[in-house]
């Protein structure tokens, strides 16, 4: 199933120059615009320099995780086992977790919890990302999912246990 759905979109690739640039801009460039939310969130005010410091954390540790990952488990990256088109090349590491998807849907979710419209405008570029991440044949869906599955959990968790520190420093 995982290799049916990513054979249904890596093969659109190659199709239309026009989409495969966007894709490949996304999938390459678009921690940028994440990094420029981050760094404005910083200097708004001191609520958003909070958000914005979550979210930091919620990065370290979501590597922290993504490197004990990959230090337990690997699964090959699509186009090392097939033919599959890729349009930029890539490392063949571990396929499982894609560290781009885990990374923005860390900082999208640390967003979302405190301000949810640019949390969702967040959330919809990170889904973005990890679309273009099996479009130019990086990653399968499962890796996609799991892996913004587990950047989103992070946010959660570190949120829960922010708010559960902060109340009993305030008592």
């Amino acid at each position: 199933m995982n290799y049916k759905v990513f054979q249904s979109v890596n093969p659109l690739s190659r199709r239309c120059s026009s989409i495969d640039l966007l894709m490949i801009l996304i999938s390459n460039k678009i921690r940028y615009v994440f990094i420029f939310v981050l760094i404005f969130m910083w200097f708004r005010n001191d609520f958003s320099k909070k958000v914005s410091c979550n979210a930091v954390i919620s990065v370290g540790v979501t590597l922290f995780i993504n490197t004990l990952i990959k230090l337990f488990y690997f699964k090959p990256r699509p186009f090392v086992k097939r033919r599959v088109g890729i349009l930029i090349p890539s490392k063949k590491d571990s396929s499982f977790p894609s560290k781009h998807t885990l990374l923005v849907f860390a900082i999208s979710t640390s967003i979302f919890l405190y301000e949810r419209v640019l949390g969702s405008i967040m959330w919809g570029l990170s889904v973005l990302t990890g679309f273009s991440r099996i479009w130019v044949g990086h990653h399968y869906p499962s890796d996609i999912i799991g892996s913004a599955f587990i950047g989103t959990m992070i946010s959660i968790t570190l949120d829960r246990i922010s708010r559960f520190a902060n109340y009993f420093v305030r008592q």
